[in-house]
């Protein structure tokens, strides 16, 4: 396949701002669910939390099947005048804040149980697997034809990470003065009316932001039409074949598990083992200090020691602290907040970092292959890192009901409750950050050298 650059308006802040924007829309639906959705469910609906996890492994059978569709609509798709990925920021941006709003609904309270499930299962699959995958692939997909070069990619993947401390801030540190309210007795307890009038702001938050990414954003690589089409067996076949590609998938499983399971769980950490959730919001605002501090590194050090290099540190970084809160199982709140910033300082650089990991995968599809299937690949990612939030929302909601933990009750956890919460929301996170580092270190194969070579190999081929 071969593409070419056009004359363009050269890439630059507005393409970075713009993207960065982009990601800001994804995550105010996206970052309110990881981290609410779960106690909507079980202490608004009141359903039981082994049977949500069981809903969100589902969802995500399914979004085996629509990722990987979406990503082959976008490669056989023609480019328009405005590029091949950006039509779709406008096309789905309502139907995916349309989506997210019904999800938090409370009408259903006084139903069946049946009835409530049913509409758990029918809203939540409507938004993850069909309308957020929507405009997720297309947006994720749209990095690669941004820039050719790896620098502009990286500094992509870091606005991109950066961005998302903004939805964060208002998700992780407003939302729970609003989400919850205090009983006469002291126990914390999810305010249902609330989250309707929540999913109401992160709706409209984020359909705006999808907008105003689509006018600043510009596709510059252009892709030529193949001249033979390359069947859905061949394309499968390429990519199971692909290290890069098989090891990237594996990361973004491990990463999305360990950080979404810790988001998760640190909801009920500090609701029932801690009993403050003003503890929450102070630290996931102090969360986001790693992030700014490492933001304008980033792109140099990825340049001087290599992504995957760099990412190796910061898994490891992630397992000590996690693993280093649980052997202390501290009773401070204090404490645990501390030792959680310090392990974000590993998730917040590998946040930064991760997206650029996949244009170089793309890259060296293509280099294997000689076809370009950006929107594919990334339609692979994009479901690995949904497999690892349904890992952390299915062993959330199973290891919850393992435990006996009352959904919707008005007079707490009992002690060995809260201990078992603790002991989920440091030991597991711990585990998966070290698989993430090991995958890295064993099974990616794209590391600062092969990724020089991709390089040079594709600028030689386009001339």
């Amino acid at each position: 396949m071969s593409k070419q650059t056009t004359t363009l308006r050269p890439f630059g802040w507005r393409d970075k701002v713009g993207y960065m924007i982009g990601n800001i829309g994804n995550d105010f639906t996206f970052i309110f669910a990881s981290l609410y959705l779960q106690v909507f469910y079980t202490d608004v609906l009141g359903i039981a939390p082994g049977l949500v996890g069981t809903m969100f492994l589902i969802a995500r059978i399914v979004d085996a099947f629509t990722d990987t569709a979406m990503g082959r609509i976008c490669d056989k798709a023609k480019a328009t005048s405005n590029g091949k990925f950006k039509p779709w920021l406008l096309r789905a941006c309502g139907p995916v804040a349309l989506a997210s709003f019904l999800m938090y609904q409370t009408f259903t309270t006084g139903s069946s149980m049946t009835a409530r499930v049913i509409y758990m299962f029918v809203t939540y699959l409507l938004w993850g697997s069909i309308c957020y995958t929507a405009i997720n692939i297309p947006y994720g997909s749209m990095a690669s034809v941004i820039s050719n070069e790896a620098d502009h990619r990286a500094s992509l993947s870091t606005f991109r990470g950066v961005g998302s401390m903004i939805p964060q801030t208002l998700v992780g540190v407003v939302m729970p003065m609003f989400l919850y309210t205090t009983l006469a007795d002291g126990t914390k307890v999810a305010n249902a009316k609330a989250f309707p009038v929540a999913a109401l702001v992160m709706s409209v938050l984020a359909a705006s932001c999808y907008i105003v990414c689509y006018f600043l954003c510009t596709e510059r690589v252009k892709v030529a039409e193949e001249s033979k089409s390359v069947s859905f067996g061949e394309t499968v076949k390429a990519l199971v074949s692909n290290r890069a590609l098989i090891g990237i998938a594996l990361v973004f499983i491990f990463y999305l598990g360990a950080s979404m399971l810790n988001q998760v769980i640190n909801s009920y950490v500090f609701k029932d083992y801690f009993g403050n959730t003003l503890g929450l919001s102070v630290m996931n605002a102090a969360g986001f200090l790693p992030t700014l501090i490492l933001a304008p590194l980033a792109v140099p050090l990825a340049r001087k020691f290599g992504k995957k290099e760099l990412g190796i540190f910061a898994a490891g970084l992630g397992a000590v602290a996690f693993g280093t809160l649980f052997i202390i199982k501290t009773p401070n709140m204090w404490v645990y907040t501390i030792i959680n910033i310090i392990g974000m300082l590993g998730f917040g650089l590998f946040n930064l970092i991760i997206w650029a990991f996949v244009s170089d995968v793309i890259d060296d599809q293509e280099v294997q292959t000689g076809t370009r299937e950006d929107g594919t690949i990334y339609a692979v990612c994009s479901f690995s890192r949904k497999v690892g939030q349904a890992i952390a929302s299915a062993l959330g909601g199973w290891s919850l009901g393992l435990i006996g933990y009352v959904e919707g009750s008005l007079t707490g956890q009992s002690v060995a409750v809260q201990n078992s919460i603790y002991n989920i929301a440091t030991l597991v996170p711990a585990i998966l950050y070290f698989c993430v580092a090991f995958c890295l270190a064993v099974v990616y194969p794209l590391s600062k050298k092969k990724v020089a070579e991709n390089t040079d190999i594709l600028k030689a081929r386009r001339g």
